[in-house]
């Protein structure tokens, strides 16, 4: 049987983009990989991050907002760390020598929200970084085994 990858998607807050990311991967590659998400902070669950993933069958609702330092606390490690904003990657701890750091940017539909006019017009923003997040976990692992630094 083979060994499945530990992986953690890191952002800034651990509400949103990490969440979809953590919540697609155990949908559909929960068989080869077990995922985890985390932030530089923590701000708590995003309700239109559960929304959208809801509409696409996926319940990201019993999900906790999580400080990376809570993981290096429990001394848990990982095969790869995805970050999925800029300021993570900027800001990413450093993990044991044998994690690879990969960077996978995706825009933030909270920041892409704030000039929407309509809650319709918001959600459309989260929809589209979700379908993103959903492709980008479909390419996993063999993404990860062609991107190792």
């Amino acid at each position: 049987m083979k060994k499945r990858i530990t992986l953690l998607f890191l952002c800034t807050g651990n509400s949103c983009r990490s969440q979809m990311a953590e919540g697609w991967t155990k949908a559909l590659k929960n068989e080869e990989i077990d995922a985890y998400s985390a932030g530089i902070e923590t701000h708590g669950l995003n309700p239109y991050a559960i929304k959208v993933m809801k509409e696409a069958g996926v319940d990201i609702s019993g999900h906790t907002s999580k400080n990376v330092l809570d993981f290096f606390n429990q001394k848990k490690e990982f095969d790869y760390v995805i970050t999925v904003c800029g300021h993570a990657a900027e800001t990413c701890p450093v993990f044991p020598a044998k994690t690879k750091n990969i960077h996978v940017g995706f825009d933030d539909p909270p920041s892409l929200a704030k000039t929407a006019k309509t809650e319709e017009e918001a959600l459309s923003h989260y929809r589209r970084v979700r379908d993103e997040i959903k492709a980008f976990v479909e390419t996993l692992p063999g993404f990860l085994l062609n991107h190792e630094e």
